[in-house]
């Protein structure tokens, strides 16, 4: 099911970005590529149902969120929830979309999708440089059984301000004291050792060429780029492979209230079934209306996803958001978004 989707939407997607028509998008959104697989997907299969465009550039969080602040796009996206302070000072409102998880994958001869497991700390050994070699017996320790090269460790990072990067480093910070100490959290942080790649496809890509390298990226793009990923082991202590219900799992911990902009961050949840790096990711829209119409057509395409796009959220191992979460979304969109003079435009 997955690769026919992405066969399907192939023709016209360059630089990680889809135009469903030779014409002027009826709306324009960039951000995050985290959720690009899905935005994809639903924009291809609103086009077909309603005849309506959606123009969408999978630019990176940070990039997102700069367009919408300066008004060059109808929506931003942003996997890295901006806290109440940026959102009034932007008059912005943000709304979460659907749900992921975002993995470590790894490109080691004769290690099989799922195979090698993985504790945040050695993870954030990793990342720091510390645990340099495969065969090191921290990573054999967990992997009886497993073959490990004595090989160096070639570490993949991703070079643009991304969410997902916002996502696994707040994961770390959790998981491993020097992490959080010497580097932290961020959508840009000083990486201590490594090469960087731009967007989740970048990072793809790039461990898919390099023999011996760790990467993070969304699980659609794992699969997409049949990539081997790996177990993780969550806050209960348990190895868990990624997989929709074990981002459902850590979603069902969620308090969409407990944020501004309902901008929950689910890393680490408890739940001996939860993946620990899942996410939600959101969409930015301007709370005043230049374009009403404009405004309106982004809330309408959302609707549609809300209502028509769970299965195929579904099927590219996201999830989607329950009905009681997209019915309080339509509430604030009805009492916040106005257009200039005002009025609702969405009732």
């Amino acid at each position: 099911m997955f690769k026919r989707v992405f066969k399907q939407l192939a023709v016209g997607v360059a630089f990680g970005a889809f135009t469903l028509s030779a014409h002027a998008a009826d709306i324009t959104g960039a951000g995050a590529s985290f959720p690009y697989p899905i935005y994809a997907k639903w924009a291809s299969d609103y086009k077909a149902q309603t005849g309506n465009q959606v123009n969408y550039q999978s630019i990176g969080s940070g990039g997102g969120q700069q367009q919408i602040i300066a008004k060059t796009v109808d929506f931003g996206a942003s996997d890295d929830p901006l806290n109440a302070e940026k959102l009034q000072e932007n008059n912005l409102l943000q709304f979460p979309a659907v749900i992921g998880g975002t993995v470590a994958v790894v490109n080691i001869d004769g290690v099989q999708p799922g195979q090698l497991k993985l504790s945040g700390q050695i993870l954030g050994d990793i990342f720091l440089g510390k645990i340099k070699k495969w065969n090191d017996p921290a990573i054999a320790a967990l992997n009886s059984g497993v073959t490990l090269p004595n090989a160096d460790i070639v570490v993949v990072h991703r070079s643009d301000g991304s969410g997902t990067t916002f996502g696994w480093t707040n994961y770390l910070s959790k998981v491993n004291a020097d992490w959080k100490s010497q580097v932290g959290e961020g959508k840009a942080v000083k990486w201590p050792v490594g090469q960087g790649g731009k967007g989740n496809e970048g990072v793809a890509n790039y461990v898919g060429q390099l023999k011996n390298s760790i990467g993070y990226v969304e699980y659609a793009y794992a699969k997409q780029n049949n990539l081997a990923w790996t177990q993780l082991q969550n806050a209960a202590g348990k190895f868990v492979q990624p997989e929709q219900k074990a981002f459902a799992a850590a979603a069902a911990y969620a308090d969409w209230d407990a944020a501004p902009g309902m901008g929950v961050v689910l890393t680490n949840q408890p739940g001996d079934d939860s993946w620990p790096v899942t996410a939600a990711t959101f969409i930015l829209v301007q709370k005043t209306q230049d374009k009403p119409a404009q405004g309106k057509a982004v809330l309408e395409f959302f609707d549609w996803a809300f209502k028509n796009g769970q299965e195929s959220a579904s099927a590219l191992d996201y999830v989607p958001l329950p009905e009681a979460v997209t019915g309080k979304i339509r509430t604030i969109w009805a009492q916040e978004i106005k257009a200039a003079d005002g009025a609702a435009i969405w009732k």
